[in-house]
């Protein structure tokens, strides 16, 4: 079913589309936290450091390709929010072709390329073989998260987030059974982790397909969508583009901090793997507001309606700042029970320095959940080079201070992205504003027109 954002209440209509979509988030984020809840529990420290030392360079790839189906699916909702459906149909199958020959560039590259990365990450001896081990796995099936990725966000650029929720909860469930199989019945180690992921979230991609396929009349293709156009592509990539990089931007700034937090030892890498999974289980629904966002304001740029643009991302970064607060305290006073899930014994070390960065990184989520308001919407304005500077802005700070700060202490690394968050998030406020307050007195200069000519 499609839901048509540029009618209605904006508040509802941003609720109602982020719910299933906040709720898959969380069932995503069981991929990876299921790998690292038993690897910890049942693999030991060692393994669970192993895991989270490849957490960057996961991002590095499969932050680019997801980047890049996600301007697709930009596009997608400009063209539906136009009610434009041929020229949606054939965007949707330049996609795919573009989706392909991505997956299999990236599938090579980081297959070839993935041992020497870790070893440019200072990644320890004792823990380089499991690293690799599971990250090589998780590269090969590079090709299931593309299909997940690049599907799921077609049904929500036409304003379904529910279908991709019911299909990730079931594959998520799967996922927690086949770590459970791989790992302890088959014990094949972390790289049972990383098969179970691939193949779990292979099953929810072939499901999106498979629905898209029967319940969408406006997706069934004709002969002529699928005509090659030189034209179409340079859209799609010249939105998708530097989404893409800026994952990747920020990924490699996420890297140099990785290598600095290892150069502390397997102990802290451990610490830091667990804290950064809590962090990342508390930034879902600032993402999903982000990702509402993007949609949001493609399909009501498509419309023409400018101060309803605006009008959504207030209420998008009003939620977000609430909800942000309320989990800053939440993480304050019951941060132990959260480590406790990746770590088991009495391992201070470890739990003192998990403390100290989720410490840290809570308390600068208000201008982190700026950054991911202001930069979607630009995204879905169809703006590129500043939410792509916005990344590079992040990734000079991220690395600079990661590098700077290691003589000083792990305190003063957990620093880095606070900083890269304030400093991208300066140059995307500025500019949103500027484009926001131009196409409003656009609007309302085209309003009064229209008005000055019916009367």
């Amino acid at each position: 079913m499609t839901r048509d954002m540029t009618v209605g209440n904006p508040v509802k209509l941003i609720i109602s589309f982020s719910i299933p979509l906040l709720i898959g988030n969380l069932f995503q984020q069981l991929y990876s936290m299921v790998d690292a809840v038993i690897v910890g529990q049942f693999l030991g420290v060692d393994a669970l450091a192993a895991v989270g030392t490849t957490g960057p360079l996961s991002f590095l790839v499969l932050g680019f390709v997801m980047g890049m189906t996600g301007g697709f699916s930009v596009v997608v909702a400009q063209r539906f929010g136009a009610g434009d459906y041929d020229d949606m149909r054939h965007t949707v199958a330049m996609s795919a072709i573009l989706s392909v020959a991505l997956t299999i560039l990236m599938t090579i590259l980081s297959v070839a390329f993935c041992w020497k990365l870790l070893e440019i990450m200072n990644t320890a001896e004792n823990i380089i073989g499991m690293a690799y081990d599971y990250i090589v796995v998780i590269f090969a099936g590079t090709f299931s998260i593309v299909l997940y990725n690049s599907l799921s966000g077609i049904l929500r650029a036409l304003g379904d987030s529910k279908t991709p929720l019911y299909f990730l909860i079931l594959s998520s469930l799967l996922n927690v059974v086949l770590d459970l199989v791989f790992i302890i019945n088959f014990q094949m180690g972390v790289a049972g982790a990383g098969y179970a992921t691939v193949l779990s979230q292979f099953v929810s991609g072939l499901l999106c397909l498979v629905y898209m396929a029967k319940r969408f009349p406006i997706l069934h293709f004709r002969r002529e969508d699928w005509r090659f156009s030189a034209a179409t592509c340079r859209h799609l990539l010249k939105i998708g583009s530097p989404m893409a990089f800026q994952f990747s931007i920020t990924a490699i700034g996420c890297i140099t901090l990785q290598g600095a937090v290892n150069s502390f030892g397997s102990a802290v890498t451990a610490a830091y793997t667990a804290a950064s999974k809590v962090e990342t289980l508390t930034q879902q629904l600032m993402q999903t507001l982000a990702t509402t966002t993007a949609t949001f304001v493609g399909q009501n740029l498509g419309a023409g309606k400018m101060s309803r643009i605006r009008e959504g991302v207030r209420r998008c970064r009003q939620i977000t700042d609430v909800s942000s607060l309320v989990l800053m305290v939440l993480v304050y006073l019951f941060w132990r029970s959260f480590v406790s899930l990746f770590i088991s014994g009495d391992q201070p070390e470890v739990f003192d320095a998990a403390r100290t960065y989720l410490y840290i990184i809570m308390a600068f989520y208000l201008p982190l959940g700026w950054v991911n308001i202001f930069r979607n919407a630009l995204q879905g304005m169809g703006e590129a080079f500043v939410p792509l500077m916005g990344g590079v802005m992040e990734l000079i700070m991220r690395v600079v201070v990661a590098t700077l700060a290691v003589p000083l202490g792990f305190w003063a690394v957990c620093l880095a992205s606070p900083m890269a968050w304030i400093g991208a998030g300066i140059p995307l406020l500025i500019t949103y504003r500027r484009r926001i307050r131009t196409m409003c007195e656009f609007e309302k200069a085209k309003n009064e027109n229209e008005a000055v000519q019916t009367e």
